[in-house]
């Protein structure tokens, strides 16, 4: 290999990295603190650097240096980090070169108003608010698909799915929501039917918002957020973003009257952020230092979330921390009355809410819906009815406003199309590396009951954060699990131990 070629590469990979970062700062900024009447003065500030990034990142000689680079990482170990770095450079310069920069500028403008349009559209319980916003935003996302899809065999919407689940068809991804669909409704029904359910009452009382906060910060450091290189706030939709190698922000929100929402919101941001944080600094701004798909990253979040934060041992474990913070709602309630209520499963309206039983019907719906939307077969108008209707058919029950509805996700507000999906695939990539764990590292409810969070921490910066995008996510579960990604010990997990809260 030409090293000196490749470190002119990276060099350049680099210093667009710096300009991302730039935007995804100021994007951070307009979703917690931006006032409210400097939003399109920053959808402008966003788009002049999103546009800048895409130069740098479509440069004629940086693009020609990398042809002839990938052209000599054929007789190189395919796993190493400068193949890797060549390799995955390479794969976005192809894409990003079906783009262009008016292209780039004209989404990064609809998705920065259009966030904070379904931001005011949300608090206002009304979707008209935000109606034409999102049919601008689908329009350029159609258009970007089929730019992205030209010379592919790729419908549009898997062209844009190709950005958060590379190589990943809607073929496949139906079959992994059938093989899910089945078990999971039958295991529903059969703990609604159960006479011993659990007492969820207990979690909707009333919880200061401050003693929150500090529970938030006490789990999300006890489990291994480094706030040396990382803050926690408060948002509207909880998220994840990084704005350098050292600098991980996570997000949360509160509810007085429901405390999982902030607790787990926390638990689930962590896990992205603790990701984030175990990618190789060095490597920052290169695929050695990138995760490697969406659904790897919502596996980390998945996994500290709920296999952990659900797990009876960790209940068992935050168990005095909440008596302290929270005497009178909680004061007389045990332990394991709390873990039984943190796994109650009822049809619910909101997705980050959900119950782990029902969690994946909401993905389901949504990945038709926006399939839909992107294809042409529902309009704009038509979402919200749409919406409604497959939540009474799938779930049961019919949102009676758009919050509760139609509105509560960001993400196509975001131009996010393609996302969703990514959520399964992390429920699914998260039981089989939880079972792993458990069969290399011994008895984890022991550790997470004193405490102690460590050694799975340490287990997955080795089998999936140091790695990067050294290899396909396919590749990473394999090697990591040694076996295929499958729905098997996701059933399984959520059957043993749902039945069991339940019986």
């Amino acid at each position: 290999m030409d090293r000196q070629q490749f470190e002119s590469v990276c060099v350049h990979a680099r210093s667009a990295m710096r300009l991302q970062t730039a935007a995804d700062t100021l994007e951070w900024d307009e979703r917690t603190r931006m006032p409210a009447q400097a939003g399109d003065y920053r959808a402008e500030q966003v788009s002049s650097l999103r546009a800048a990034v895409h130069r740098q990142r479509t440069d004629a000689r940086y693009a020609e240096d990398l042809q002839e680079l990938n052209q000599q990482i054929a007789s190189m170990p395919p796993d190493s980090d400068e193949a890797a770095t060549v390799r995955g450079l390479y794969r976005d310069l192809c894409r990003n070169q079906k783009l262009s920069t008016e292209l780039v500028e004209a989404l990064s403008i609809a998705t920065v108003r259009g966030q904070q349009t379904w931001d005011a559209a949300r608090k206002a319980d009304n979707y008209q608010q935000f109606a034409s916003a999102l049919d601008s935003i689908l329009k350029l996302k159609r258009e970007e698909g089929q730019c992205l899809a030209d010379g592919t065999d790729r419908s549009v919407y898997e062209a844009l799915l190709d950005e958060y689940e590379p190589d990943a068809r809607v073929d496949s991804l139906k079959q992994v929501f059938d093989e899910l669909r089945v078990p999971l409704v039958e295991l529903i029904q059969t703990l609604h039917d159960s006479p011993h359910q659990p007492n969820v009452s207990l979690l909707e009382r009333s919880y200061p918002i401050e003693q929150q906060k500090q529970l938030s910060h006490f789990v999300a450091e006890a489990i291994g957020f480094d706030f040396a290189r990382g803050r926690l706030d408060e948002t509207s939709h909880p998220f994840c973003t990084t704005l350098g190698p050292n600098d991980c922000r996570i997000l949360t929100r509160y509810e007085t009257n429901w405390l999982p929402g902030g607790l787990y919101g926390t638990l689930h941001e962590a896990g992205h952020g603790m990701y984030e944080q175990g990618l190789r600094r060095e490597w920052f701004g290169l695929p050695p230092g990138s995760y490697v798909s969406l659904g790897m990253h919502e596996s980390q979040s998945r996994l500290w979330e709920n296999q952990v934060g659900r797990s009876q041992s960790f209940c068992t474990w935050m168990h005095p921390r909440l008596q302290s913070l929270f005497p009178e709602p909680l004061g007389g309630v045990l332990a394991h009355d709390f873990y039984r209520a943190v796994n109650t499963v009822r049809p619910s309206f909101i997705r980050v809410e959900a119950d782990e039983a029902t969690y994946n019907l909401h993905i389901i719906i949504r990945f038709d819906l926006e399939r839909e939307l992107i294809e042409g077969t529902l309009s704009v108008v038509d979402l919200p009815s749409a919406w409604n209707d497959r939540y009474e058919r799938d779930l049961g029950i019919r949102p009676e406003s758009d919050a509760d509805g139609v509105l509560q996700d960001v993400h196509l507000s975001a131009g996010l199309v393609g996302y969703f999906p990514t959520y399964t695939l992390g429920n699914l990539a998260s039981a089989q590396l939880f079972n792993a764990a458990k069969a290399d590292l011994g008895d984890l409810d022991a550790m997470f009951a004193a405490g102690e969070f460590t050694p799975l921490l340490s287990w997955l910066r080795e089998k999936v954060h140091t790695p990067g995008r050294c290899y396909s996510g396919d590749e990473l579960i394999r090697r990591a699990t040694g076996a295929p990604l499958s729905a098997k010990g996701l059933v399984e997990y959520l059957r043993s131990k749902l039945l069991a809260v339940y019986s």
